[in-house]
């Protein structure tokens, strides 16, 4: 199973986002989305989770939660906007993968047992920081996250 993950679009949906994660059986967007045409379209490549960033504010955002717990083929993730609000017993709760994302920083690291992905920025273009997305290859028991820097 593939999946996409990808984070603080702020309203910008890239066309090299959207090619990346093309073929991608679930998408995963950490917050900070801008508008909901863009879950629009990031439903039109595969069914699709988000959660609300600390920008995402109107009716459209209103019903999206804040953090959730997601099984997808066996793996549970925990998804949140800011790494700062990931619970610290995530190990002990079975999760394998948290991803969140805020910093506009790329990021894979194992932390405490939990396998941690922030996809980095795929809108705006912030500092010098690289425009970028994720992937999840979860092959029965094996997880492996992978990071994709847009041109």
């Amino acid at each position: 199973m593939k999946i996409g993950l990808i984070s603080d679009t702020h309203g910008l949906l890239r066309p090299e986002a959207l090619a990346a994660l093309d073929g991608c059986e679930r998408i995963v967007h950490a917050g900070d989305i801008g508008t909901p045409e863009i879950l629009d379209a990031l439903r039109r490549l595969a069914p699709l989770t988000a959660v609300r960033g600390n920008n995402d504010r109107g009716d459209w955002a209103e019903p999206l939660p804040h953090s959730l717990e997601l099984e997808l083929g066996g793996l549970c993730l925990f998804v949140v906007h800011q790494p700062a609000h990931l619970p610290a017993d995530l190990a002990g709760r079975g999760v394998r993968v948290a991803v969140c994302g805020h910093s506009h920083k790329p990021l894979i690291e194992e932390q405490a047992g939990v396998l941690l992905v922030n996809p980095g920025s795929a809108g705006p273009r912030r500092f010098r920081l690289p425009l970028a997305v994720g992937l999840l290859h979860v092959e029965g028991a094996e997880v492996r996250a992978e990071l994709i820097e847009l041109p």
